[in-house]
């Protein structure tokens, strides 16, 4: 969570600074602001709300030109989004700015100790400790980057920081502990920023920093060094997206051209995964055959929207495996003393590769001795570094908090991950193998069918304007496919939805069931014809009860049209496979209900792209 962006080059830092927030507030947009140096002295504002009030701000009273400059956009975990509580923060004699993202779990202690040495503070924030710290060290004779090392060894938690010194201009230094931040190189400039997507308009060089790392940047040169001041390793990597993958591209919102771009998606995350023979060649998979044959249990952990694709995994690993599989919520993962070994496959699943639950599940389960491998879609960040294996989805950047692109590349890469694993263990026949890449591979067209015939769920959503309550149900896959429908509703429409598995409607769920109540029910394919009847049987006992079923199925299934008040026609897919078109029509659905009660859809209240503390 929180966006940060650092620059020192010959451009206008001012402006660079806030163009970048403006690339990053889909980290946080409780409130933002920018500080440069300027003769002698930090020149700050900082505003309250979205990033447009700052914006506001600074045409009413601009700030001096300069080369040097920091900013920030946040998501408020210590102290309301007030101006005050907002960044950048000062030290108390104004020699030092500081931006921050992440949380100081020793705070309070740090600040009782300065209070008692005279120093008052400003704000209610975790980061202003740090401000001060700097500010003291700096008193001392101490210059900005020794400051920083000193700093940075008192802090305790996940944090990056940022600082800029009013009597070094041209300088920026940043630390980071648990918390992302990533070089930009540029020419005769170099930039600092939580996700490449702040700089992308001026380089696509970048260095990935490692673990405690303290790094400098001048319009000419980076020095990067660990916490104790010693020269440390930073990987260079070149991004492979470029500065229009970030913009709407004639969309009224980014979730929505993000929901439109699943189908290239998809297919890049799916490309050159296997040989002329149809053999799987997962070439970021740095964990030997052997290993992965003596693999006894699987445990996906995962957060939010990435859980749900990991309930989807559970099912196709169990069945092409035949390897026991867990989905675990990673924030509760390393709370109950989970049981793994060196027989356990853990498989963290993260769009950002920065989800703090996530990070502290896989370094529990290292600490174990089990093997990792990651699912992300963020090159070079934490989560992949510290696992032993990692499989990129290639979704290119997503802006839209909701995450949409996110869910479709992951259970792609989910499915590829089960695939390989019984290539490996031999629970499939390669002809087998092949013939289920090979519809894979077919999918991304199918899922373009089902965006070219959107305009009946965006008709159903304005006529659903002023419903209350949503419910969904599913079976077998099709349950995780309703709680994330669910979750889309809840997340940017604010309508209480809740996702059910469909044979557990009799054991509670029913009783809330009213006359007129919408129902999105995902109806399996008849392949799997057991299944198939038991979800027309539940859609039965939901009209008899005066409700409004909607069903999702596929394109020739006459038999939910006599129960069903709408009926919203899916290609004919493989059951294990449906989720990568049964969940686009849902995803459009929230999309169009929250743009017609008039919510801020790619910036939905109280939430962030990243979650980046616990």
């Amino acid at each position: 969570m929180c966006g940060i962006v650092g620059y020192v080059g010959p451009r206008s830092a001012r402006e660079v600074v806030v163009e970048g927030l403006r690339r990053l507030e889909y980290r946080g947009y409780d409130s933002a602001g920018v500080a440069i140096v300027a003769d002698g002295r930090i020149a700050a504002e900082k505003k309250a709300g979205k990033l447009l009030n700052l914006e506001m701000a600074l045409a009413e009273n601009p700030l001096p030109e300069s080369g040097t400059g920091i900013g920030h956009t946040r998501w408020a975990t210590h102290g309301g989004p007030t101006d005050s509580n907002a960044h950048p923060h000062l030290s108390e004699d104004g020699r030092v700015a500081v931006v921050h993202n992440g949380i100081i779990e020793n705070f309070a202690e740090l600040r009782a100790e300065l209070t008692n040495e005279g120093i008052t503070f400003r704000s209610e924030t975790d980061t202003e400790v740090a401000a001060q710290l700097l500010g003291v060290e700096l008193a001392k004779g101490a210059d900005l980057a020794e400051a920083m090392h000193t700093v940075a060894n008192r802090l305790e938690g996940a944090f990056t920081l940022v600082a800029a010194d009013a009597q070094t201009p041209g300088r920026v230094i940043a630390a980071r502990r648990n918390s992302p931040l990533v070089v930009g190189l540029g020419e005769g400039e170099n930039f600092l920023a939580s996700d490449v997507a702040a700089f992308i308009e001026h380089t696509r060089e970048a260095l990935e920093l490692g673990q405690d790392s303290v790094v400098e940047i001048t319009d000419h040169e980076v020095k990067v060094t660990d916490f104790t001041g010693q020269p440390a390793e930073a990987t260079r990597f070149h991004v492979d997206w470029d500065l229009s993958a970030a913009e709407k591209g004639g969309f009224d919102w980014f979730m929505r051209k993000e929901i439109y771009e699943q189908p290239k998606a998809v297919a890049d995350t799916l490309l050159g995964r296997h040989t002329d023979d149809g053999a799987l060649t997962l070439d970021e998979i740095r964990i030997s055959e052997t290993e992965l044959r003596n693999i006894a249990k699987i445990i996906i952990i995962a957060a939010g929207t990435s859980f749900y694709a990991g309930m989807v995994a559970k099912y196709a690993i169990e069945h092409w495996c035949r390897v026991p599989c867990e989905v675990e919520l990673a924030s509760e993962f390393r709370y109950r003393d989970p049981i793994v070994g060196p027989t356990t496959l853990v498989v963290a699943i993260s769009q950002s590769g920065e989800t703090a639950d996530t990070l502290m599940a896989i370094r529990h389960a290292r600490e174990q001795h089990a093997r990792v491998l990651a699912i992300c879609n963020t090159n070079g960040s934490t989560i992949p570094r510290e696992s032993d294996a990692v499989i990129y989805t290639h979704a290119g950047p997503e802006i839209g908090v909701a995450s949409t692109k996110g869910f479709t590349t992951q259970l792609a890469a989910c499915y590829l991950l089960g695939l390989y694993l019984a290539q490996v263990k031999g629970t499939m026949y390669g002809d087998e193998i092949h013939a289920v890449v090979k519809e894979l591979e077919s999918l991304p067209p199918l899922m373009q069918q089902v965006l070219d015939n959107a305009q009946p769920v965006l008709d159903l959503a304005a006529r659903l304007v002023d419903q209350p309550s949503v419910l969904f149900l599913g079976r077998h896959v099709g349950y995780p496919v309703a709680l994330e429908g669910a979750l889309k509703l809840k997340e940017i429409a604010y309508l209480h939805a809740e996702g059910f598995a469909a044979g557990e409607l009799k054991h509670g769920p029913i009783a809330i069931i009213e006359p007129g109540m919408p129902v999105f029910v995902v109806v399996p394919p008849r392949g799997r014809d057991q299944l198939h009847d038991k979800v027309i049987s539940n859609i039965q006992e939901i009209r008899a009860r005066g409700a409004r079923p909607i069903a999702i199925a596929e394109a020739d299934d006459a038999t939910v049209e006599e129960f069903s008040t709408t009926v919203i026609r899916l290609p004919k897919v493989s059951t294990i496979l449906q989720p990568l078109v049964a969940v686009i029509p849902l995803q459009l659905f929230a999309c169009e209900l929250a743009t017609v009660l008039g919510h801020d859809v790619d910036q939905p209240r109280n939430l962030a792209k990243s979650v980046t503390v616990e």
